[in-house]
């Protein structure tokens, strides 16, 4: 198996240009939620959510979103079990980002994305958001609760 090509998240902190946008991500089975920071990185949006169908195709459109942003480097959210260890899902992560990484070096970081679906959801409910509705957004609200705690965590200065 190919090593990890992610970095710590001291190491991607350092390897990022002063001022440059971030995107996060919410890698789902069937969808990729996308969430973009402001260029001083202390602000999460919603982006998009692109409908999973062939690696290349995924990936086309994330790099079109990396250029078109000019982005610094991503966030992926890392889905661990409960008890800190990783499954299939987490894998699954994994080698959606060696794969990546092999069509384009940028800085990546994984960030713990436990529990970051159902806190969007639970907000979304308490919105009294539409089933419809939440379907919708709630990918890409999961992939901005993603990385707005990283950058959250980043503005403390505690990536270690």
């Amino acid at each position: 198996m190919a090593a990890d090509p992610t970095l710590s998240l001291e190491d991607f902190a350092a390897a990022l240009p002063p001022f440059g946008r971030l995107i996060g991500l919410d890698l789902g089975t069937k969808t990729i939620g996308i969430a973009l920071s402001d260029g001083r990185r202390s602000i999460a949006s919603p982006l998009e959510t692109i409908r999973r169908t062939k690696f290349t195709a995924d990936s086309n459109r994330l790099l079109e979103l990396v250029d078109e942003q000019e982005v610094a480097g991503l966030v992926i959210g890392l889905p661990l079990n409960m008890d800190g260890s990783e499954g299939p899902r987490a894998q699954a992560t994994r080698a959606f980002v060696r794969n990546l990484t092999a069509r384009r070096a940028i800085p990546i970081a994984y960030w713990d994305e436990r529990l970051s679906t159902v806190a969007v959801t639970r907000t979304l409910l308490e919105a009294d958001a539409s089933r419809a509705r939440r379907d919708e957004v709630v990918d890409k609200m999961a992939a901005a609760f993603i990385l707005q705690g990283f950058l959250d965590r980043m503005a403390r200065g505690s990536l270690t």
